[in-house]
């Protein structure tokens, strides 16, 4: 089976504008395209709370055709436009859908952060983890999130095996991005949401990137885009992630990078496993 999890900014962005970062964005969607991955996780749709448009709709029926798609958005008194997720899948799965709540606090709840795909073996879930924000203003709701979180990922482990990605906006280690050092108190690279991943993945989940590659240096998910040279450099973070119960990680073949040429911001990750 093959997964791909991407982190897109926008949908909208991406399938209908013409701006040179959509154009960038558009040739991603085409190199997705050609991976024919069974299933494909999307976080940060930005979608209204209506979800997909007309338009929407039509241009990812014509890029996947074959694909069912479902979608979860922000919804009020959440922000508007904010967060959300969707998952296509290949019309031959049928997996069962739900939408969980994990009792969040504040409004993280309706932001359109997980869906769960159920199969007869196994789940499939997405997150978009909410951001500590600047001056680590949302940090003590960020790490209730994240207890609640991992204890939703425990509580599907213990029915069958889990496959779960996102961005979880947090590089784990010190070997997770460029410049630990000056980044110490850095959204995504506090103690404590460094902590709070050590913990999910002591309920008994496995880093599958790690787990096949070791602590490998310089290999990165995410790139500012407010340095022009932060991909170039290559001065990044990895802080989307495929993770997978522990006992299904020696069934991973392939979890790595996917080369998204000179767009910054996140690149898709890829898993493939034997299942």
């Amino acid at each position: 089976m093959k997964l791909i999890s991407w982190n897109i900014d926008s949908l909208n962005a991406a399938l209908t504008s013409d701006s040179a970062r959509a154009q960038l964005s558009q040739a991603v969607l085409q190199t997705l395209v050609a991976e024919d991955a069974d299933v494909i996780a999307i976080q940060e749709t930005k979608l209204s709370a209506k979800g997909p448009t007309k338009k929407h709709l039509e241009i990812l029926t014509d890029l996947f055709p074959g694909y069912e798609n479902t979608w979860r958005s922000s919804v009020e008194p959440a922000r508007k436009g904010y967060a959300g997720t969707m998952f296509l899948y290949k019309k031959e799965l049928e997996p069962i859908i739900s939408y969980p709540e994990i009792g969040a606090p504040s409004t993280m709840d309706l932001e359109g952060r997980i869906i769960t795909l159920e199969f007869p073996e196994f789940y499939v879930t997405q997150v978009y983890t909410p951001n500590a924000g600047d001056g680590l203003k949302r940090l003590a709701e960020r790490q209730v999130w994240d207890a609640c979180y991992a204890d939703y990922l425990a509580s599907l482990d213990q029915n069958k095996p889990v496959l779960a990605t996102g961005d979880y906006n947090v590089a784990h280690n010190e070997i997770d991005l460029a410049n630990p050092a000056s980044n110490r108190r850095s959204p995504g690279f506090t103690d404590e949401e460094r902590q709070g991943f050590s913990n999910l993945l002591a309920k008994g989940f496995t880093d599958t990137f790690r787990h096949l590659h070791g602590m490998v240096p310089d290999h990165y998910t995410w790139w500012a885009q407010r340095s022009r040279t932060s991909k170039i450099n290559n001065t990044g973070w990895r802080i989307d992630y495929w993770l997978v119960s522990d006992r299904l990680a020696d069934k991973v073949q392939e979890s790595s990078m996917i080369d998204s040429g000179a767009r910054q911001d996140h690149t898709p990750i890829l898993l493939e496993i034997d299942l």
